[in-house]
């Protein structure tokens, strides 16, 4: 765990240091999800596109895809 004190800047704004937002994989231009969970102000990153598309969760053929969507289709009355 990585803890720090930041400044508070005159209108709101959480410096944060350079080791802290890599360690937490905070990427310049990305984007953070805040949230306050008992009094606490919890900061994580959002995961952009290319990251996401870098470290697929699920892997799966084409072949497959086409499948599942067929019967996914067929399930709804839309498959033809």
């Amino acid at each position: 765990m990585s803890e720090a004190i930041l400044k508070v800047g005159k209108k709101g704004e959480i410096f944060t240091s350079k080791e802290l937002r890599s360690r937490a994989k905070i990427r310049k231009g990305g984007k953070v999800k805040a949230a306050v969970v008992d009094n606490k102000l919890i900061i994580e990153p959002v995961p952009s596109i290319e990251d996401l598309l870098q470290n697929p969760i699920l892997s799966i053929t084409v072949k497959k895809a086409e499948k599942l969507s067929e019967e996914m289709q067929k399930e709804k009355g839309v498959y033809g």
